[in-house]
């Protein structure tokens, strides 16, 4: 009987691994024992040309490589994630950001709605609109942690933010449309190498696919969009690189807590209102609270990243 059940067993295993060898299926990394297959890897190069068509202007290595960061980073996250929540768990105001979060995606991707989405996905031989959800579900989960762990250490400065409202009431300013490259070297690197070899990636495949590829902002996944932000909201810093460069023009260095940034200008208008200052203000406070949010995820992950076993073939 032992003899029998073993032998169904190894049956069993040799079939596995046929399917395997059939289908031209590769282990490609294992992140604490959990595989990442090259058929993984494909359906989430297709995703992320999906969700930014710039990328198709990328060679096969470097979508290659984006996307198997993108699946490592995502399975260290649902790990995290599994110690505090059930991932399986539904939760209502979750589904109101995630709905929230795929209508601003059907307005980038000129889509009506779900249906519009699923048949792109379908046409795209990636993800399912569901899949698509659970994705979004883990990104909204880890930033629920974040802030849950570093909300508290938030500085924010109202009175100087108030006196920057009052000075600009009813006054003309500048808005601008961003898009940036967060970045850190890594132990065994140059920072001045790293430099170079952004800004000479920046100068042959563009600024859009620099951000994937170099980028560990949550906006690389998006060519590095931040989208327009009005000059009131920017720190002293970061206004003085700006007033330096034209539109499509990037800036010099920018230190940036334990990273670096480079912005680039993608448009530039004028701004003229009659100041709510309320809402003025709320939008500085916002903007203040998500970089710094966003700087302690980059921290956090980094800490939680060291602790797993990141076998890449």
């Amino acid at each position: 009987m032992v003899k029998k059940i073993f032998f169904i067993f190894i049956f069993f295993i040799s079939i596995i691994f046929s399917s395997f060898a059939s289908n031209n299926i590769n282990i490609i990394a294992k992140v604490n024992g959990k595989i990442i297959t090259n058929f993984d890897i494909d359906k989430e190069g297709n995703y992320l040309r999906a969700l930014n068509p710039n990328l198709l202007g990328l060679d096969e290595k470097k979508i290659f490589n984006l996307s198997k960061n993108s699946l490592i980073n995502e399975i260290i996250k649902k790990a995290e994630l599994s110690k505090y929540v059930n991932l399986k768990d539904d939760n209502e105001e979750n589904d109101i950001m995630i709905n929230q979060y795929l209508k601003d995606l059907y307005i980038k991707l000129n889509l009506m709605d779900e249906k519009d989405l699923e048949k792109l996905l379908i046409s795209k031989n990636t993800y399912s609109v569901k899949e698509v959800k659970e994705k979004l579900k883990v990104e909204i989960l880890w930033n629920q942690l974040i802030y849950a762990r570093y909300g508290n250490l938030v500085k924010i400065d109202r009175d100087k933010m108030l006196k920057k409202v009052e000075k600009l009431k009813n006054e003309k300013y500048k808005e601008y449309f961003l898009k940036e490259i967060v970045f850190k070297k890594k132990k065994d690197q140059d920072l001045n190498t790293l430099i170079k070899e952004i800004k000479s990636s920046i100068s042959e495949i563009g600024f859009d696919n620099t951000a994937n590829i170099y980028s560990i902002s949550e906006s690389a996944k998006f060519g590095g969009k931040i989208g327009w932000i009005s000059e009131n909201q920017l720190t002293g810093a970061v206004s003085n690189e700006l007033k330096k460069i034209n539109k499509f023009e990037i800036t010099n260095i920018i230190p940036l807590a334990n990273n670096k940034l480079i912005l680039k200008i993608e448009d530039i208008r004028e701004a003229s209102t009659t100041l709510n200052k309320d809402k003025e203000l709320q939008k500085m406070i916002k903007y203040e609270t998500n970089k710094q949010l966003n700087q302690y995820s980059r921290i956090y992950f980094d800490k939680t990243k060291v602790n797993f076993l990141i076998d890449e073939k």
